[in-house]
């Protein structure tokens, strides 16, 4: 039984890999790994050492609500894009690696779209910039 536990618990201390869907950001693509379920939108990121550049995580949500994220366990710095079910972002926080600060979309959304931190900077995407892809109604 022991050892059921300990797998369990080595289990939780790696990485999760999901479903992926590709989004774009004008001329970007974007391999978004989608987080649905609230067990795996609670893992999110956690554990990774790296994402290439091109890679990130889509949490999708059931219905629009003012989304929190911290980064409890999360390893990497990122960029998290809080998304309009038509694409658009509302706003986006640069977060910082291993902390408990809470940042939140500006009005209701569906989905978080979290990034290697500057990465939508470095295209210049922010807030009004669209995203489109299967997720989005747009």
């Amino acid at each position: 039984m022991a050892l059921g536990v300990h797998l369990v618990a080595e289990a939780q201390d790696a990485p999760q890999r999901l479903p992926v869907i590709t989004l774009q950001a004008g001329m970007h693509n974007i391999s978004a790994q989608l987080a649905k379920t609230p067990e795996q939108r609670q893992i999110g990121l956690m554990f990774r050492k790296e994402m290439a550049s091109h890679e990130g995580m889509l949490f999708a949500f059931e219905v629009p609500a003012t989304q929190c994220f911290w980064m409890k366990n999360t390893l990497l710095p990122l960029s998290a894009a809080f998304v309009a079910d038509d694409g658009t972002i509302v706003n986006i926080e640069d977060m910082a690696p291993q902390t408990e600060a809470s940042h939140c979309s500006k009005k209701p959304v569906r989905f978080v779209l979290e990034m290697n931190q500057g990465w939508f900077a470095k295209r210049g995407l922010k807030a009004g910039s669209r995203l489109t892809g299967p997720a989005f109604s747009g």
